[in-house]
Parts: C-alpha cells; structure tokens; sequence
C-alpha cells in the first residue's frame, strides 16, 4: 500500500515538475530511478518471503509435532485390500453392532423429505426423544456428531493451552488425542493390573498436578471393565471435571448414571447410538451435562452439528426399544458364548467383559501383531495395540454366532 502510493504521488508530482522548463530531463532521470529502487525492494521482499514461508508455517506450533489417530480401516478399503467382498470378511475390530438399526431406521431414511434443508441446530425431535428413553429432561441434553465431536467440544470450551488433563490408560485413545490437539498436557494414572482404577493414585494426581478434567470410561475401552459407584463418588468429591464416558452401558448390568448431572455440578455423561441402535456410520452422540456447563457448550458447538439423516435414524431408533434390547441381549448372550471358546485357546488369556467385546493377552510366545495378520489373511479383523500399556493384547469385538464360529475355526487352524 505505502509503495503504491509513494508512486502514485511521485508519479503525480513528477508530472507536474515536468512542465517546467529546463527541469524535465532532470525529473525523468529521478523518476525512473525510484521506480527502479521500488521494484527491486518489491522483489526482494517477494524472493525473501517465499524464502522464509512454506504451508506448514501457518499451523499451530503444537499441531505440527502431532501423530495422526489411527482409525480403523473403512470396510470397502478392508475388501480391496483383502481381495475379498465385503460380506466374506468377519470384522470383529471396531466393536460395531454386526446386527444394525431397526428397520424403522432405514424406513425413516427412505421417506426424509427435507434433505436439502439445515438440521435443527438444538435437535429437539431427537433430545425430546432422548428425555423419554433416559427420564431426564431435555434441557441437559445436547446432541453432537457421534460422542468424538462433544469430548472435543468439551475441552475446547474447558481447556486453555497448557491445561492438564487426567487419563486413566489403558483407556480409549482419543482423550488423550483430543488433549494434544487442543494444546493440552495429559497426566497419566495407569489402572490396576485388573484394569480397575487407581483411585488413591488419581487423588494424588489432582492435588499435586490440578489438572482441569479426569475422562472414565465405563465399561472401559478396551478390557470392558466397569467403574463402582463407591469410587466414582470419591472421584466426584475431588476438584476437577469428571466426564464419564458410557458409550457400552447397555452391555452392562449397571444403570446409566446421566441423571447425576442434576446433582453433581462437575459431571458430564456421554452416551452414543453407534454401539446401541447400529448407527455407528451416521455419527450420533449425546451427552448429560449440569445446567452451568451446557449453556457454553450451547454457545460454543457448531450450529448444524447433527444432519437430519442421523437425527431422523436416532428418533426412529428409540421408537423401537424392543429390538434395541433384543440385540443387546443377544450380544450379551454371545459375549459370554465367546469369553468360554477364548479360555479354550491355548495362547490366550481372554479378560471378564461388560461390553460388546474381549480384551486377550497373547501368551504362549505368540506375537500379537502376527496373530491379527495372520487372521486378516482369512477374512477376520480383530484389533491390534502397539501402544506400551497393550502390547500383546488384542481386542475382539462380539458378533453373531456365525461370525464367532468362524473365528474359533481360524483360532483353531493357528494352533
């Protein structure tokens, strides 16, 4: 801007100067040698300044230094890969109802009729809905695009940089990648070797480190373990902002704890269709949160978070309990039927499960990771860990009779 306008009134004085006699050539011979000193100085600060800048320069300091989530594969990549059709490979990895919806669902999803129209950004039909099936109002309810987008919403209304937060590991990974993404320090407490928790351990952690939030899992990802009310409640009495993470409650024995919000002002609960209702590819979660926490969580989410296909597919979920609960009971039914063929497997030493799926540490002098390959080459997928805590456990998700039935048969060709 300055340079331009320097010419601009040069160029304009120049002009007038000119007119006058005997000045001209002088006048000329100055205005070509500014131009020649602006276009040279524009030059070299255009060379030094793609010298200096490349893409990456513009990204947060912290994001730069960051390890991608590794997902699991998509089922049409798993196919290609595998030389398989999708309908040919057990995929017992990502802990995913293998029965799906109710066929109100794909019903509902048939006849939408205002695709082309924004979501309510509240999601009232579906929180309404919500209220009923959980018997707690909808004013602490709020929706999110599966339970992922509401742990990062939470930490980005809770977390400035360099806040801490408390992580229970093993546990699901995605607090700890969500930490690091907000520019967060995660303070590690690890659980018994049961997988319970260390509560002592985490009291301690909270007086001397202060961290702002502590993430539970219940039942825990991976090993299904479940948290009692008697150290929850002593977690709760601490200072700091328990979010309690119940996206497997349904494969539990135990109630869901969402109505404690209304008593307890520094809990959160999260909830999610993926595992319940088979929704898991249309991304819908919810969470419980007090009254003084969810009107900054209103202000902060994204306004259309939630499309009208997820919110149509969870409200005609609900409107089908009875066969909600039928597939939980046959899950369960099976997660016992599975958790006796695994003790039966010479190298494996399956752990108790309240969830819809079986933690297994790899005994025997068998590898972990080659074990998962050497499945995969058969058409079955189940979950390998590389981080410290898991090494040498796999993970397997509960399916249909069939789909353990095949498992056991390649467990068996391994022996």
């Amino acid at each position: 801007m300055g340079v331009i306008d320097i010419c601009n009134i040069s160029s304009s004085c120049l002009t007038n100067y000119s007119i006058i006699e005997g000045h001209s050539n002088k006048v000329d011979r100055n205005r070509r040698r500014i131009i020649a000193m602006t276009s040279s100085v524009n030059v070299e600060r255009m060379d030094e300044t793609k010298r200096r800048l490349s893409g990456d320069s513009f990204i947060r300091p912290h994001l730069r230094k960051l390890s991608p989530y590794q997902p699991i594969l998509p089922f049409e990549v798993l196919s290609t890969r595998l030389g398989r059709k999708p309908e040919d490979i057990v995929k017992l990895d990502a802990n995913e109802n293998p029965y799906g919806p109710p066929p109100e669902v794909l019903e509902a999803l048939g006849s939408m009729k205002f695709p082309y129209i924004y979501p309510d950004p509240e999601s009232r039909r579906l929180r309404a809905a919500l209220a009923v099936d959980s018997g707690l109002e909808s004013d602490y309810i709020l929706a999110g695009c599966g339970a992922d987008e509401l742990i990062d919403l939470i930490m980005r209304c809770v977390l400035d940089p360099g806040d801490k937060i408390l992580d229970c590991p093993p546990t699901f990974t995605m607090y700890e990648f969500d930490a690091a993404v907000n520019g967060a320090q995660v303070i590690k407490v690890p659980r018994n070797p049961d997988f319970s928790l260390d509560v002592e351990s985490i009291s301690r952690a909270v007086e001397k480190e202060k961290p702002k939030c502590i993430f539970l899992t219940s039942p825990n990802n991976p090993d299904g373990s479940i948290i009692n009310d008697e150290d929850l409640l002593k977690i709760l009495d601490l200072p700091v902002l328990v979010v309690l993470d119940e996206a497997y409650i349904e494969f539990s024995e135990n109630e869901s704890r969402m109505k404690w919000v209304k008593k307890y002002d520094n809990m959160i609960v999260l909830r999610t269709f993926s595992k319940r209702a088979g929704l898991a590819g249309l991304r819908v979660g919810y969470g419980a949160f007090p009254l003084s926490i969810i009107e900054y969580l209103w202000r902060a989410k994204q306004p259309y978070n939630v499309s009208v296909a997820a919110e149509i597919a969870a409200c005609a979920a609900l409107e089908n309990p009875t066969y909600l609960k039928n597939v939980k009971n046959a899950l369960v039914q099976e997660r016992e039927r599975l958790y006796k063929l695994l003790t039966e497997v010479p190298f494996l030493k399956p752990f108790p499960s309240h969830s819809n799926f079986i933690l297994c540490e790899v005994i025997g002098g068998r590898d972990a990771k080659k074990l998962k390959e050497d499945l995969a080459k058969m058409g079955v997928m189940i979950r390998h860990y590389n981080n410290k805590e898991l090494k040498g456990f796999v993970r397997v998700s509960v399916g249909k009779p069939e789909q353990t039935d095949t498992l056991m048969d390649c467990f068996g060709r391994l022996s």
